[in-house]
């Protein structure tokens, strides 16, 4: 066991670090139907798929929870390039809710929030 060790240990030295992930700069835009900006509407991306070489295969754990401005928009940190999850909440409007698969290093990603629905009853009037 220790000659398997002291053998790798050369050999991980001589291979080097293993390359960065390829990252994108993340910008969400957040609308009503209308086409009017939400502000503080929170909008939470979740890295979900995807592998660290540098960590030995474990799985990249990256999210944040992030607020809109008064423009509607909100930058996200480099995220790395695979498929994410985004979701959007705002007081009444419907929650949003997607997977992208992002391979470009720029993405704006353009979100319009519907009304909520109707409530619906089974039970007669």
């Amino acid at each position: 066991m220790r000659y398997v060790i002291f053998l790798l240990i050369p050999a991980l030295m001589i291979a080097g670090p293993a390359p960065n992930p390829k990252m994108t700069n993340l910008e969400v835009v957040v609308t009503n139907e209308s086409g009017k900006p939400l502000e503080s509407a929170s909008v939470i991306v979740k890295f979900i798929e995807g592998r660290s070489k540098i960590k030995f295969g474990a799985k990249i754990r990256e999210e944040w929870d992030l607020k809109t401005g008064p423009d509607g928009k909100v930058k996200v940190p480099p995220i790395p390039q695979g498929k994410i999850l985004i979701q959007v909440i705002d007081k009444n409007y419907q929650t949003f809710g997607q997977t992208f698969d992002i391979q470009q290093d720029e993405k704006t990603i353009e979100v319009k929030l519907k009304p909520p629905q109707p409530q619906y009853t089974s039970h007669p009037q």
